[in-house]
């Protein structure tokens, strides 16, 4: 199993990005093995030791600025000195060397770029985050259109396995009716596509190139760690820098 994962898109050569897996790690079971989640219940050396780790398995120019997401729609802007309050569920930064990064562990990361290579951004979107407009407050801290903007979706729960009550079909679809072409009815409840969902929402603002899709962290055990699957579980993470 490949330790990371790396964006098949259209990425201007001074971006870098990649997704980890469960795998290249130091923790132990449940958490195993590369759990980069200080708030699961892991060991706090084992978890700052993988994050060490993962610096070189990346080839990282820094440490990430590991974000407190809290599933809201706040974006940190990283061009500046480091922030004292880190809670927010995006991160985007124009300076080279800046590492953003989504701590997933099911909800979708989803990363940016501008075509012309000076700014990007990751985005931590579960369903509340997504439908509150996470991604569209991502791309509006971009100073370029969203036309010109890349955007790749990472590992996440797939439509297989994601299932959700009414009131998410329902939130959804008052946006958009279109919505409910990613919705199929189990029961009393639905299935829902995250990917679809964050299409229509980002090509809704302009964006016409987006990329991913179709790694399922709850079916893909060995691969992934999921929540919904596992409950006390570690944390992947997707991240994105300049060189």
């Amino acid at each position: 199993m490949s330790e990371l994962i790396i964006p098949d898109w259209p990425a201007p050569a001074n971006v870098r990005a990649c997704s980890t897996t469960r795998a290249g790690g130091v923790s132990l079971a449940p958490w195993d093995a590369l759990n980069l989640g200080t708030h699961v219940g892991d060991d706090q050396a084992t978890v700052q030791a993988n994050r060490e780790r993962l610096i070189t398995l990346a080839d990282l120019p820094a440490m990430p600025v590991w974000l407190e997401q809290v599933h809201g729609t706040d974006v940190l802007r990283l061009n500046g000195a480091a922030p004292d309050d880190l809670r927010a569920d995006a991160a985007w930064t124009d300076r080279a060397g800046v590492v953003c990064v989504a701590m997933t562990a099911d909800c979708l990361p989803v990363l940016f770029c501008s075509q012309d290579g000076k700014q990007v951004a990751a985005a931590h979107a579960g369903w509340r985050g997504l439908h509150a407009g996470v991604l569209e407050a991502t791309l509006a801290s971009f100073s370029c259109p969203a036309g010109e903007i890349h955007a790749w979706l990472g590992p996440a729960i797939g439509p297989a396995a994601f299932e959700v009550g009414c009131e998410v079909f329902d939130a959804f679809v008052a946006d958009n009716p279109q919505a409910a072409a990613a919705f199929k009815p189990v029961g009393a409840k639905y299935f829902a596509d995250i990917w679809l969902l964050a299409r229509l929402r980002l090509e809704a603002q302009g964006v016409l190139s987006i990329s991913g899709g179709g790694l399922c962290t709850v079916t893909q055990a060995e691969q992934f760690f999921s929540f919904r699957r596992d409950g006390v579980t570690g944390r992947l993470a997707s991240l994105i820098w300049l060189i």
